[in-house]
């Protein structure tokens, strides 16, 4: 794997087993009626064309995003809905960001400071993007709407570094530790971190070989995640399937390597080799201690295949 510290915030970067973390900006979307007595549906069409041709007329440099790349989730009962609560919610998913890097694709220059130069004026650029974004209104069918953006906070890597340096910094006892060092994963597809020809189901071996290319691992533990999919599923009125996602935590020996890990997957989908498919996973770290009794971790393998590296060192000489 390539050094982190050439990697541009524009840039994809190639993991282990045909991986790749796909540079990304996604924004978080609220949208509020001006009219509290609205009882018809928003038009899901019409507001992904508005925020479409908003984003190529009013943001520079223009910016082209597909329709499948706006979720909206409408409110399940709009007569239910009290007035205070929006008529939907969703993301957008700006995946094309070839025009930050300009003359720097042209020229190859792969310095440090050309990256920290690139760093600046791809968050002043996301910035203005939110702040133009946030408050417009909207008038679909006659009716207006306000539109709320925020950027997530997974996607803000100096604001999540920030978090986790203020938690150890003021006051908990009870941790040992005085440095974060996990990082936890939701929402990547089970199959991707499985065996092939062998199972579906997520592979300890596998999921162990991929996250160790950022460093090295003290424990990790991946599960099957179905939790994730039910709101969607109520949201669409299916059926869960279950198995489909899994949930991650992986725990570095080294302080710098699990830096380097949330650097890497914050503002980043997934995607495998050979597919089109983007996972848009959340991420985090662990607050909790996870791993502070890896014993009860063990003895719940049934539901959650979980290891520390002594035990996979173990496996690995039985096999």
């Amino acid at each position: 794997m390539r050094s982190l510290e050439e990697l541009s915030p524009a840039e994809n970067l190639e993991i282990e087993n045909g991986l790749s973390l796909v540079s990304r900006v996604k924004l978080c979307l609220t949208i509020h009626s001006l009219i509290p007595s609205v009882s018809k549906p928003i038009d899901e069409w019409q507001l992904k064309r508005s925020l479409i041709d908003f984003l190529k007329s009013s943001i520079f440099p223009s910016v082209t995003v597909p329709e499948e790349d706006i979720v909206v989730r409408r409110h399940k009962d709009l007569k239910k809905r009290k007035r205070e609560e929006p008529v939907a919610h969703g993301s957008l998913f700006i995946r094309d960001l070839g025009f930050l890097e300009g003359k720097r694709r042209k020229q190859k220059v792969d310095d440090e400071r050309d990256v920290k130069e690139l760093e600046k004026k791809f968050i002043d650029w996301r910035k203005v993007l939110v702040e133009k974004m946030n408050g417009i209104e909207l008038n679909l069918e006659g009716v207006k709407y306000k539109l709320s953006v925020v950027l997530p906070v997974s996607d803000d890597f100096e604001r999540l570094k920030k978090d986790w340096e203020e938690f150890y910094a003021f006051g908990h006892p009870r941790e040992i530790r005085r440095e974060a060092d996990t990082i936890i994963l939701r929402g990547v597809p089970s199959r991707w971190f499985a065996e092939p020809r062998v199972s579906s189901k997520p592979s300890m071996l596998v999921t162990h070989t991929i996250f160790s290319s950022f460093g090295k691992i003290s424990n990790l533990n991946v599960a099957e995640d179905d939790d994730l999919g039910k709101d969607a599923v109520e949201n669409s009125g299916g059926e869960l399937v279950s198995g489909l996602h899994c949930k991650i935590v992986v725990q570095f020996e080294k302080y710098s390597d699990f830096v380097n890990a949330m650097k890497a997957f914050s503002g980043r989908s997934m995607q495998k080799e050979g597919t089109r498919l983007k996972a848009d996973y959340e991420l985090t770290w662990d607050k909790v201690g996870f791993f502070r009794n890896s014993r009860r971790a063990l003895d719940h393998r049934d539901e959650a295949i979980g290891y520390n590296t002594d035990d996979l060192r173990r496996k690995r000489f039985r096999e």
